[in-house]
């Protein structure tokens, strides 16, 4: 089984069972080596592309895939299909949106989508399958300077 299958079909197995069981995922991890912080909201770029791309692992599903599962070249934050179906009948997107530069987003709403548990804009709940991170406001601030540079 392809690695990109693998890891998809694990995403999927986390949170669907966050949905199951109602959980929410706790978010802290350490700053890498040589880190830079970012000079429009005090975050560190550095910080969130690691909390992004190895932690949240956001391109799991804000990416597109081919029809073999794999992300396609130059689709990486720009949204697309979700890659994962609940088994049950839900009101889950079809789509992920595009989350490279935060398009409609202030720094403050991204901020408290990361640390309030996915509020959305307007200040209702995303909809499944989006975690509910409770991030600390320094990697939510990070991660928000990470998603800005792309």
């Amino acid at each position: 089984m392809a690695i990109s299958r693998l890891l998809a079909m694990s995403v999927a197995l986390l949170l669907i069972g966050s949905y199951l069981f109602g959980q929410e995922y706790p978010l802290r991890a350490a700053a890498p080596q040589g880190a830079v912080a970012s000079r429009d909201n005090g975050g560190n770029a550095e910080h969130g592309r690691y909390l992004v791309e190895r932690v949240a692992m956001c391109f799991e599903c804000h990416s597109t895939r081919d029809a073999q599962g794999n992300i396609v070249a130059g689709t990486r934050f720009m949204g697309g299909p979700l890659p994962i179906r609940p088994p049950w009948p839900s009101d889950w997107p079809l789509r992920a949106p595009r989350i490279a530069g935060l398009p409609g987003y202030t720094d403050a709403l991204a901020i408290r989508l990361l640390t309030e548990g996915a509020i959305k804009r307007d200040g209702t709940q995303l909809r499944r399958p989006m975690p509910q991170f409770r991030m600390t406001p320094q990697d939510a601030a990070d991660v928000v300077a990470y998603l800005r540079s792309l």
